[in-house]
């Protein structure tokens, strides 16, 4: 039996498990996904206790996405974004990936969304802000981000490849732009009344990737949808974070449909 699983804490409340476990039914793998819930400063040596039990792959969140930089091998995407959120353990020292960079990519493509040659603006500018920037600047949109704070906003920006920044005051960037993805916690329940964008910005021309997705509908998508904007749920890009992970430690396609259905039912 292969063991996988995801290094957090707390780790208790993952949606992952489900998820993954979902694709090993799907496929008749014999295969488990469990949490591992080491100290908040033990990040790097429990990515070396799960190398030494023979554990095939990690997931990696919250509080340790960077302190297991370390600790493997990271790829260049990993390095770029400075934070490793999937480790594979087929090779020695493991290798590290940033997987939310693909999962932002994927989502959007997945709904038939261009990114190429448009104007996108990123609210926020930490660990998700920072994956978000690089996954639209790399598939070829003009970044700009927007953060309370505008030294980090500014920070972020010089390592994003011809990405700008601003405070929130440079929302108003929103009325020209075409992709808009809030990579902040406004609107996460319980204070699911807020929004982090103005309705008055939003438009038809804009497609909208909220990475919140308790709730699921949050006020954001709700206001671009009544403006007539496309919309994207969090969930899609939690999903596809979690179907690469997959086919980088399998090396086969992702049940995708699987995965999430699995994913929804948990999120009901």
């Amino acid at each position: 039996m292969q063991v996988f699983g995801i290094l957090g804490n707390p780790v208790e409340h993952s949606l992952s498990p489900p998820m993954h476990e979902a694709a090993y039914d799907a496929l008749g793998m014999d295969a488990r996904y469990v949490t591992f819930e080491p100290g908040r400063d033990d990040g790097a040596d429990a990515v070396e206790a799960a190398e030494t039990l023979g554990v095939a792959g990690v997931n990696v969140t919250i509080p340790f996405k960077r302190d297991v930089l370390d600790a493997v091998d990271p790829d260049g995407m990993a390095r770029r974004v400075g934070a490793v959120n999937t480790v594979d353990f087929s090779a020695s020292p493991p290798r590290g990936y940033n997987t939310d960079v693909a999962g932002v990519e994927r989502a959007f493509t997945h709904h038939g969304i261009g990114i190429d040659g448009r104007d996108a603006v990123v609210v926020g500018a930490g660990g998700a802000g920072r994956a978000v920037a690089f996954a639209l600047a790399d598939a070829g949109a003009a970044v700009h981000i927007a953060n309370r704070t505008v030294e980090r906003a500014a920070s972020l920006a010089a390592d994003v490849p011809g990405a700008t920044a601003g405070g929130l005051d440079t929302l108003g960037r929103v009325v020209d732009a075409g992709l808009l993805v809030n990579a902040t916690s406004v609107g996460m329940e319980p204070d699911d009344d807020e929004t982090p964008v103005p309705a008055e910005y939003l438009h038809g021309d804009l497609a909208v990737l909220d990475a919140v997705y308790t709730p699921i509908e949050t006020r954001l998508l709700r206001e671009a949808s009544a403006a007539g904007a496309t919309t994207v749920d969090g969930a899609w890009m939690l999903l596809f974070q979690g179907v690469e992970a997959f086919e980088r430690w399998t090396g086969r396609d992702a049940p995708v449909e699987a995965m999430n259905d699995a994913l929804r039912a948990e999120l009901r």
